[in-house]
């Protein structure tokens, strides 16, 4: 079958986030880049589709601009997937605009800036049946569907405790200079929400916890920290889960880790036994249980499931990482476009990134109403 045509929006110049989704999006072969805009100025936006060798005629000078010359094309050449690389405000009107003129999207997170902008979007997806992705990255690694389809075996037992971290220290070294955090675009309410740290990592663990588990958590209380009267956005917090009576967890999201880098912890604990992983060593999961030794499981052998399986790209041995993960996301997606898809949880879909921005959004009320206990919407 032809490649999925797919257009991209922002992710230009030396964006770390382009590179991966560009080489995500040809990993598997699915998909073949033929335009988009990469920057706000068309000269810049040019100059980078001279560099991906794409046709100028193709890089377009907005979104306006790339819809309507589009859509002038036959339905055998035009886009049929947009992925959307740019600030968490843009999220919104762009995925919106590209989902009412007959798009399927890719979005970055968090999907919006509000919840009810994220409804909006969910509202108009249901009514087109798009196909709408929401990339929370991480759940394309090998080993963390490895550990979703042993949650869903038994293997561990009744889930009694859900422990995610995801720890990063980039902000410490301008947080403590006010020119500095001011003049940063993730602590500004206008570009990226009402939430920095918990919007921008606290839901890849909120979104991790409810995947691996196939639980929902129900109610949350927050304790948030912003170090500075000026600085309006959460920077380091933590957060109680409640996934049921006895089900409980805690989710631990700091960007002011001093030294960390991208420490992202998963932990699961049954009545039966554990699973840990570590997305800095991604390559391993670790199995453990009282009665027996701890247990290390690595990607590529015949005995995992066919859903972990499906995203190894490697023999036993050879190491995965994040451009894996990211593009066995962009597989799933082009497996659900062309309607051959296999496996539930082969990318998240516009609902995880809906329960996410409910996340953010309840996490800020129960901190700000003095640490309570908060119910997430349905």
């Amino acid at each position: 079958m032809a490649k999925i045509k797919l257009g991209i929006l922002g992710g230009g110049a030396d964006s770390l986030i382009g590179i991966l989704h560009r080489v995500a999006a040809n990993m598997f072969d699915q998909f073949e880049i033929v335009g988009g805009v990469f920057d706000v100025q068309h000269a810049k936006s040019l100059k980078f589709g001279e560099k991906l060798q794409l046709d100028k005629s193709r890089v377009y000078k907005d979104l306006d601009d790339l819809i309507k010359k589009e859509k002038q094309l036959p339905e055998a050449e035009r886009m049929q997937a947009v992925s959307v690389l740019t600030p968490n405000f843009l999220h919104f009107p762009m995925a919106k605009q590209l989902l009412e003129n007959g798009f399927n999207v890719i979005c970055e997170k968090p999907l919006t800036t509000t919840y009810e902008e994220a409804k909006t979007l969910n509202e108009i997806q249901q009514r087109t049946n798009a196909i709408f992705a929401v990339t929370y990255t991480y759940t394309g690694y090998p080993m963390i569907r490895q550990m979703k389809a042993m949650i869903e075996n038994g293997d561990i037992g009744k889930i009694q405790k859900v422990d995610v971290q995801y720890y990063q220290g980039w902000i410490n070294p301008l947080i403590h200079d006010k020119e500095r955090r001011s003049a940063t675009w993730r602590l500004d309410p206008e570009k990226s929400g009402i939430s920095c740290c918990i919007g921008d990592i606290g839901t890849h663990a909120f979104n991790m916890a409810e995947y691996v588990t196939g639980m929902k958590v129900e109610n949350i209380l927050a304790d948030l920290n912003y170090l500075y009267e000026d600085n309006p956005m959460d920077i380091d917090g933590t957060v109680l889960l409640r996934f049921g009576k006895n089900t409980k967890g805690v989710l631990r999201a700091s960007q002011i880790a001093t030294g960390e880098e991208n420490n992202f912890t998963v932990q699961i604990y049954g009545d039966k036994g554990g699973l840990k992983w570590e997305q800095e060593n991604p390559n391993y999961l670790y199995l453990m249980k009282e009665d027996q030794p701890l247990q290390v499981i690595k990607p590529g052998h015949g005995f995992l499931s066919e859903f972990s399986l499906e995203g190894t790209k490697l023999p036993p041995g050879h190491p995965e990482g994040i451009f894996d993960s990211m593009g066995n996301i962009y597989y799933g997606v082009a497996m659900a476009i062309k309607d051959q898809s296999k496996f539930e949880g082969a990318y998240p879909k516009l609902n995880d990134g809906l329960r996410g921005m409910s996340f953010i959004e309840k996490s800020v009320a129960s901190h700000k109403k003095g640490n309570v206990w908060i119910k997430m919407q349905d």
